[in-house]
């Protein structure tokens, strides 16, 4: 199993280093971090010369702390790996998201776990114990590898309407599905 470091190397890799692509909202990007996120965090440079520990101090702190990936990854390793990767390409709390929206759906009218009573993004103690349940009720009928498959439908879903409402993000569109949504079932 990855650790939450062994996840942000991968992801860093995946991202590469500057990038600052003309239909990208995101603007200038390095090792996945846009620009306005890197001013946020007090980074005053070019883009081009972000240092890979900055980037990696955003991660920990954006990224993983504040959704909640560092408790999931307890719990499931890959699903926090997928979740982060997720949150990263379509803001923070979009993985956990997911996740909280499939433990909804797949809870059998909730008789197998409660309802989360708010889809908020964030991997508290509600959501764990939801996915506590599941595990503990899934057992043996590989409740990880369909939770993963719930939470790439969403994503592959939200990917195909941005690039309806924004013909411009066509541009990414086969990289998202191939790399994000299809490498990570």
């Amino acid at each position: 199993m990855k650790t939450i470091d062994q996840m942000i190397d991968d992801l860093v890799a995946r991202e590469g280093g500057y990038v600052n692509h003309p239909a990208d909202h995101g603007g200038p990007t390095c090792w996945g971090i846009t620009q306005a996120k890197a001013r946020e965090h007090g980074y005053t440079g070019d883009m081009r010369n972000l240092p890979k520990s900055k980037a990696r101090e955003i991660y920990w702190q954006d990224f993983i702390t504040v959704p909640g990936i560092d408790l999931l990854a307890k719990r499931s390793p890959r699903l926090a790996a997928e979740a982060l990767d997720t949150g990263v390409n379509m803001g923070a709390p979009w993985g956990i998201m997911f996740l909280q929206t499939a433990l909804n759906a797949l809870n059998t009218g909730g008789n197998d776990w409660p309802d989360l009573p708010k889809i908020d993004g964030s991997y508290g103690a509600r959501t764990d114990a939801a996915l506590a349940a599941c595990q503990k009720r899934r057992v043996g009928e590989q409740w990880e590898d369909v939770l993963l498959m719930a939470v790439n439908v969403q994503q592959g879903a939200r990917y195909l309407d941005i690039i309806a409402r924004s013909p411009t993000q066509e541009a990414f569109g086969w990289g998202w599905l191939r790399n994000r949504v299809l490498l990570a079932a």
